[in-house]
Order: structure tokens, then C-alpha cells, then sequence
């Protein structure tokens, strides 16, 4: 395990207007030059600029946190010396980067960047993106994240949440909802799948390349491997607090999972294999495959937009799932979202100028972080939250299905 200080933020934007997370299928967005591209997760590549097309400019900000604490971070990286990485056996054991946020208290420590330049200079080559969009590492590198490397911890045991991102989108992309969790009293464990996005950066300085996102028949593999990462890190965090320098923190009774896209079903995946987890979210993903009844017992919250998991049936992984789950358990739909609503992604590609779904992103934000936070705040710390009973006036974009 070693700690790394990271160089700051990259690519979302890429990933927002070019690429859609696995798990939402296929997506239509368009380029700065406002040419329509219809992209998939495993051939997105943008149509090239033209000579004369305008630089833009960009100075990306994450929303701030809500909460009453500051979000502190450290980035660890852990090898699972008990097996191979899936992907990439002849790389050797499976190595994790791990991006941890915990309750800090205000004013202290530096800001955090978002990630290494070699991430970002990943993201940039893998989606081609042209000088003209303003996207380059190092425009991308100024990503204001809202947290603070080194930030002193606020006293106490807090539940811990591990939250895992789409297929080809780096941990990072789930930065915002990491730092207000943070920020209502949360240890957050962002992790990184090495060798399943453009690229995350190792305890040995080496960025590996994606080695599985051209090849879709890796797909229904990926949650089950998340879900032995997952259950690696939560050993890792609580037997023996080795692993990482604030793991005195984390209350080892209280722990969830959250996912987007492919890392909701990783959520499920986990809940599955690991009773410890004891309440998962999946965030517009499909599920592969949907639980059978009797797998899943404990709470679970689906959370997405009505035009990818409508209640009618329209994606039966989502149906399939509703009628297996035992336990307590929500499907909200978001009105005006698109598959990065719940992620970093449209804020970022709003403030470079593409475009943006119906929903406002500083909206689908907000809406993410409240709902998310109520639910571990009810099945977690045992705090009532209204806001899961049923339809409120202040968030009408919120469906309660089925």
C-alpha cells in the first residue's frame, strides 16, 4: 500500500459527451461542433474537428459539498496477492488504486486534484478529443473537486461506503457524491478497476490502458470481479487498520455500496457475495445478472431514468430485480435525466459547452446526493428520512415506481 498525491482532475468531459457508461446501452450526444454521434461504451470515438473550428475554453467546479464537515482525501493502492488480475494475468497480482474520503474538519489540509495527468492524458487519447473542445489534460487538471489532501479527520466511527463507476469511466467520475457523503458523516472508498477504464495510475507510477473496453464479452464478467475487489478492500479497511493511515475511522457494522452504470450491478454483485455489505444502490445500470430471490434481503435502491429502467418493463433486468429483492427497498426514476445525471459527467459538460439533458446537471447532482444520502442515512445510521416516504413537492422530477 502507498499513498500517492495525485496531479490533478481530467477527462470527465470526455466520457460525458462521448461515451455511455455499460449498463445503459446505447446513447446519442454530439460534439462541440453540435454534429450528432451515436456512441457506445465500446467504439465511442468523436468526429474530428475542423481546422477552423473555434478554441473553447474551460474551468471545470465540482458543486461543494452540503454537509457540516469538510471532505478529506488520500489515495491508497492495495495488491491482492491471493489472485491474478482478471484482465491482464501476466501483469501479476490484482493491484486497486483507491481514492478515500472521509469527514474532515474545515480549513484544513490542500486541495485535492482530481487525478494523475497520466489518467487524463488516457482519457483524452482513447476519445480522440480535438484541440478545439478546450478539453486537454491540462485544462482538465484545474477541476475544482472541493477536497482537501491531508484535511485533519473529525473525531468519531462513521459507516463506510464503497462506491464503484460506469465501465470506462475512472473512479473519479463519482467524485461529488463522494465528498457530500463526506461531508453528512460517511467514510467513502472510491475504487478504481484497473485495466476497465482509459486508465488508473498504480503504486508503481505506471497508467495501464484499458484492456477489456473493446470487448464486449467481458461485460457480464465485470461485477463479480468488482465484488472480489470489494470484498479485498473491506478486509483491507478493517482487520488490523494497516492499510490505510485513517482507518480507525470506519465503523466495519455500518457498510454500503454504491455504483453507476455497470457499478450499480457490481453493488448488487457484492451484496450477494458479502453480507457485510448491508445496503446497496445502483445508480442506471442494468444488471448482470438480475438476483434471484432470496439473494438479496437487505435494502436496496434503484435509482435511474424512466426512458432506461422503465417501470413497464422495458428493461426486465430492473423488473426482474424489483420482484427478487426481500428486504427494504426504493425505485425512484428521475424525470429529465440522462445516464450521467448521477454522476460528475453533465456538470463538467456543461461547463465546457456541450450539451446537457433536459434536467439541469447541478440538478441531477443534487438529486443524487439527497436521495443517496437518505437511504444510508436510514439503513445505516437508523436515521428516519422522509424524503424516501413518497412524492415531494420540493423534487417533482422524482418518480416513485413501480
Amino acid at each position: 500500500m502507498k499513498r500517492n498525491r495525485r496531479i490533478s482532475a481530467v477527462a470527465v468531459l470526455a466520457l460525458a459527451a462521448l461515451v455511455t457508461g455499460t449498463g445503459a446501452g446505447f446513447a446519442a450526444t454530439t460534439t462541440p461542433s453540435a454534429t450528432p454521434v451515436a456512441t457506445h461504451a465500446f467504439d465511442a470515438a468523436p468526429a474530428p474537428a475542423t481546422a477552423t473550428a473555434p478554441t473553447r475554453s474551460f474551468q471545470g467546479a465540482l458543486p461543494a459539498p452540503t454537509g457540516p464537515y469538510a471532505a478529506g482525501e488520500d489515495v491508497i493502492h492495495l495488491t491482492d496477492a491471493s489472485r491474478l488480475d482478471p484482465w491482464v494475468p501476466s501483469s501479476g497480482p490484482r493491484q486497486l488504486a483507491v481514492t478515500m474520503v472521509y469527514p474532515a474538519v474545515p480549513g484544513t489540509g490542500t486541495p485535492a486534484p482530481y487525478m494523475t495527468l497520466a489518467e487524463a492524458a488516457g482519457i483524452v487519447q482513447r476519445r480522440n478529443l480535438p484541440a478545439s473542445s478546450g478539453v486537454t489534460p491540462q485544462t482538465l487538471s484545474s477541476v475544482t473537486t472541493h477536497a482537501f489532501d491531508g484535511a485533519r479527520p473529525q473525531r468519531g466511527k462513521y459507516p463506510l461506503v464503497v462506491l464503484s463507476p460506469a465501465h470506462e469511466n475512472p473512479r473519479m467520475t463519482l467524485t461529488s457524491l463522494a465528498t457530500d457523503l463526506a461531508s453528512h458523516g460517511y467514510v467513502v472508498a472510491l475504487v478504481g478497476d484497473t485495466y476497465e477504464d482509459s486508465g488508473e495510475t498504480l503504486a508503481n507510477g505506471q497508467t495501464p490502458p484499458c484492456a477489456i473496453c473493446d470487448d464486449p464479452k467481458t461485460i457480464d464478467s465485470i461485477p463479480a470481479s468488482r465484488a472480489l475487489d470489494v470484498s479485498f478492500l473491506i478486509d483491507q479497511l478493517t482487520h488490523g487498520n494497516t492499510a490505510w493511515r485513517l482507518a480507525h475511522l470506519i465503523d466495519k457494522h455500518e457498510i454500503g455500496m454504491a455504483g453507476h452504470s455497470i457499478g450499480g450491478a457490481a453493488a448488487a454483485a457484492t451484496m450477494i457475495a458479502d453480507p457485510r455489505v448491508r445496503a446497496g444502490v445502483n445508480m442506471d445500470g442494468d444488471f448482470h445478472p438480475a438476483p434471484m430471490p432470496g439473494q438479496i434481503n437487505r435494502p436496496f435502491l434503484m435509482l435511474g431514468t424512466p426512458d432506461n429502467h422503465p417501470a413497464d418493463g422495458g428493461d426486465t433486468t430492473w423488473v426482474q430485480t424489483w420482484a427478487a429483492l426481500g428486504g427494504y427497498k426504493k425505485w425512484l426514476a428521475v424525470a429529465g435525466a440522462d445516464h450521467f445525471s448521477f454522476s460528475d459527467l453533465d456538470v463538467l459538460q456543461e461547463e465546457a459547452g456541450f450539451p446537457t439533458p433536459p434536467l439541469s446537471p447541478e440538478r441531477g447532482v443534487e438529486i443524487t446526493r439527497e436521495y443517496v444520502t437518505a437511504f444510508f442515512d436510514q439503513t445505516l445510521k437508523g436515521d428516519h428520512s422522509p424524503l424516501l416516504d413518497g412524492p415531494s413537492p420540493n423534487n417533482p422530477e422524482v418518480l416513485f415506481q413501480p
